[in-house]
């Protein structure tokens, strides 16, 4: 499969035409991760996002207030994953690491900009995965939350 067929799986690249898929998978960079490996660490500058054409990967936050860190996510083929810095030019918010081996497609920001600025309907997609990755770790704040006693937060 060509790296562009691969990428009009991305959820956010679908309503991109051929022409496009083929500039961002010649822009692009082939990654592949062994398991255990650490795609970006939660900190880090935000100067790419990956697109996963194989695998899957584990989205983790730390905190210095918790014993081990906080599994947000599991995502595989098809998952865009490290655009939330890329989109607000904040630290990675989270570190990722393949769980099994892993394919990606690895885009430098300034990439993934200009094919958004061409492509309002792609962005509407990335902003509708945005804003579902944030509710899913609303309601796991939530769900953490449930597990403490209310005098815990001030």
């Amino acid at each position: 499969m060509t790296d562009a067929l691969a990428l009009s799986r991305i959820e956010a690249f679908k309503p991109l035409p051929p022409e496009a898929l083929a500039q961002l998978a010649a822009l692009g960079r082939k990654r592949t991760f062994r398991p255990g490996t650490v795609l970006m660490r939660q900190g880090e500058p935000s100067d790419s996002v990956y697109a996963i054409l194989n695998g899957l990967v584990r989205v983790e936050r730390f905190h210095p207030a918790l014993t081990e860190a906080l599994v947000l996510a599991e995502l595989g083929a098809g998952e865009l994953v490290g655009e939330m810095g890329v989109l607000d030019g904040a630290p990675r918010s989270a570190t990722v690491t393949a769980i099994v081996d892993t394919e990606s497609v690895e885009l430098s920001a300034s990439t993934l900009a200009s094919s958004l600025l061409r492509y309002p309907e792609a962005t509407a997609l990335l902003l509708r995965t945005f804003s579902r990755r944030l509710r899913s770790a609303d309601e796991l704040a939530e769900q953490i939350c449930r597990g403490f006693p209310s005098s815990a937060f001030p």
